[in-house]
């Protein structure tokens, strides 16, 4: 390792000591919150920002535009869009049809908030740690369309799979976003998608060449086919 290699690392090193983390909670979180923002832009919703600094209430955090101005003036969490949903909503034999928009973001947001946990199970080794916000928020949305507690448990167990399935190829575009976190700490919207640009164009160049080397074989395996039966 040059100097510069071991300068940075004890740079690194004592950031996690100012801010009370071991190397595995970083990388742990760091996973996390790229999976939120990689699971948003597969839904096609913009991001805004992520960070994994801890702050008042979150270890990390990803955010859109509309919920960070929520969430700075108290409006921005899940408790706050039920409350001032809930009335909103039809009642028993009434058309749902009006409320279908809502009930789509909801669904696309329960499944973003269960995909920091679903990219954990992926990634890393062993059971991660309960998402208690991740969860209480979700149940919140989930209060929106159900009357039962078995009914909001099936919902996000379904949402929970939803996220897995979306984020399964996705899983190298995820290292990197979490590789590029842990070096900047906080990204923006430009520096999200610039990321996952870079790793998919990666994960083309990798493809292609595999491809190339697979042909390579048919090529050889032919020609040798060729000289053993066909002289």
């Amino acid at each position: 390792m040059n100097d510069r290699a071991e300068e940075e690392r004890d740079e690194y090193d004592q950031l996690l000591v100012t801010i009370g983390r071991s190397a595995d909670d970083d990388l742990r979180i760091s996973v996390h919150e790229a999976a939120h923002a990689i699971c948003a832009r597969l839904l096609g919703h913009p991001v805004d920002g992520v960070t994994i600094n801890p702050g008042s209430g979150y270890e990390g955090l990803c955010w859109g535009a509309s919920h960070k101005e929520a969430f700075a003036d108290g409006r921005g969490d899940a408790s706050s869009v039920r409350e001032t949903l809930a009335p909103m909503m039809p009642g028993l034999g009434e058309d749902r049809s009006v409320v279908s928009d809502i009930f789509v973001n909801v669904y696309d947001k329960c499944i973003e908030l269960m995909a920091g946990r679903a990219a954990e199970r992926m990634l890393l080794d062993g059971e991660p740690v309960v998402p208690t916000d991740d969860l209480r928020q979700a149940r919140e949305l989930a209060m929106l369309f159900c009357s039962s507690e078995e009914a909001i448990e099936a919902f996000i167990g379904h949402c929970d799979i939803a996220a897995r399935d979306l984020l399964l190829p996705h899983g190298d575009t995820v290292m990197a976003l979490s590789i590029a976190l842990r070096i900047k700490r906080t990204l923006d919207g430009a520096e999200i998608d610039k990321t996952i640009r870079i790793a998919l164009a990666h994960r083309d160049i990798a493809i292609e060449r595999a491809r190339r080397v697979q042909w390579q074989r048919t090529v050889e395996n032919a020609a040798a086919f060729e000289g053993q039966f066909c002289r």
